[in-house]
C-alpha cells in the first residue's frame, strides 16, 4: 500500500471513530504529504484575512474566510466562493487556527456535494503553550511545514 493510501485510510478511520460528517481528519504532516502527492488535492484556509496577513498561511492555500474579522460574522458567500475556486471532485483539506472552523467548513462542503473533504487537525497555529502562545506546541507552523507571512 502506498503512503498516500495509508494516509487516506487513517483519515477515513478517524472519521468513523469521531463520527465526522465528511471523509476524514488529517494531521498537518499527513495533509502536507497529500498536497505533495495528489494532483487534485487543495488546501483551503478558512481563517480570516487578518490571520492570513498577520499570522501567516501555508503556501499555495486557497483562501476563503469562514467568518470575517472583526466580529467573526459568518461569510454568507462561502459556498459560492468555494465553488468558484475548487472543483467538486478535488480532495479538499480544510484548515483554520485550531480545527474548529475548518471542521464546520468541511461539513458544509460535504453536505453540498464535495466528494472528498478533510479537516486538518491542530490547524495552522495549534494549542496554546503554558505562556498562552500559539504556534509552538502543535499545528502547521509548529511542525515546520511550509508557510509565509504578510
Amino acid at each position: 500500500m502506498s503512503l498516500t493510501n495509508e494516509i487516506l485510510q487513517r483519515a477515513h478511520s478517524r472519521a468513523e471513530e469521531m463520527k465526522l460528517p465528511y471523509s476524514g481528519a488529517l494531521t498537518p504532516e499527513e495533509a502536507h504529504t497529500l498536497l505533495s502527492t495528489l494532483p487534485t488535492c487543495k488546501l483551503v484556509d478558512v481563517r480570516t484575512s487578518a490571520e492570513w496577513q498577520f499570522v501567516g498561511t501555508p503556501l499555495h492555500a486557497v483562501k476563503i474566510e469562514w467568518k470575517s474579522w472583526p466580529g467573526m460574522a459568518a461569510n454568507p458567500n462561502f459556498m459560492e466562493q468555494l465553488k468558484n475556486q475548487v472543483d467538486t471532485e478535488d480532495a479538499l483539506l480544510f484548515l483554520c487556527r485550531t480545527g474548529g472552523r475548518s471542521h464546520e467548513a468541511a461539513a458544509l462542503a460535504a453536505a453540498n456535494g464535495y466528494s472528498e473533504c478533510y479537516n486538518v487537525l491542530e490547524g495552522f497555529e495549534g494549542d496554546r503553550n503554558d505562556a498562552g502562545q500559539r504556534g509552538q506546541v502543535n499545528g502547521w507552523k509548529a511542525r515546520g511545514l511550509p508557510w509565509s507571512q504578510g
